[in-house]
């Protein structure tokens, strides 16, 4: 292969994930800032109460609950587009909505999920992104717009769970119990977590999912009482 062969290979790569930057920020309208899978809880509790605690908390988030669950169905949703089976990943997006253990982090997902495809489909249209009516869980429909526009699955899956990160850590700085400079520390640590959890999240199926952080899960419950709440789980 020539030189100018590889140049144009190399952009059309470097080209192939761009939309990733614009549905991970901050600003693609899906109103993440409105969520905080039930960190706020965490914060009156006492569970989360500086940098450490948060690493921790965090952590188990993404290994033991929704952060690789998560990376499962992104990815089984993902090949499902590759295929084009329809059936199979509508079956992914019922199970993951199922998997919500209360009615606010089923909002999340769902209103995310339906929100980030109605823009995607409105700003980045494509022949090969399969519709769903209704519901849809965010990691489907993340795992659904990348497949349909050749994003590497890795590049995604990483890409999906740091945001997630970043989205908790800019809720907790927003929380008070840590500041910009520890928030940045925080995703920082998590990084190599982030890494490892996406290439376990490609490498198993809808029969690994499962979860462990039951006291994060009631405390979606009790968020619901809070007296007074910045977010909306």
């Amino acid at each position: 292969m020539d030189e100018d062969s590889l140049n144009v290979q190399g952009r059309s790569g470097e080209a192939a994930i761009l939309p990733l930057f614009a549905w991970l920020s901050p600003s693609y309208p899906v109103g993440c800032y409105a969520y905080s899978h039930t960190l706020e809880w965490a914060v009156e509790a006492g569970d989360v109460i500086d940098e450490a605690s948060l690493v921790g908390w965090l952590t188990d988030q993404l290994t033991l609950g929704f952060g690789l669950n998560d990376a499962i169905l992104l990815s089984q949703a993902y090949g499902s587009v590759e295929r084009s089976d329809r059936e199979a990943l509508e079956a992914i997006n019922e199970l993951a909505l199922a998997l919500s253990p209360s009615a606010e982090l089923y909002l999340e997902t769902s209103q995310q999920g339906r929100s980030f495809l109605d823009a995607t489909l409105a700003a980045w249209p494509s022949p090969r992104l399969l519709q769903i009516e209704g519901d849809v869980a965010f990691p489907v429909a993340i795992g659904m717009a990348a497949a349909a526009h050749g994003i590497p699955l890795s590049i995604t899956a990483q890409a999906y769970l740091f945001g997630l990160v970043q989205t908790l850590v800019s809720a907790a700085i927003r929380l008070a119990p840590i500041g910009q400079t520890a928030g940045i520390r925080v995703s920082a640590a998590l990084a190599e977590t982030v890494q490892d959890i996406a290439r376990q999240g490609m490498a198993l199926t809808l029969d690994d999912i499962g979860g462990s952080t039951f006291r994060a899960d009631l405390g979606s419950f009790h968020h619901e009482n809070q007296y007074t709440r910045l977010f909306r789980s």
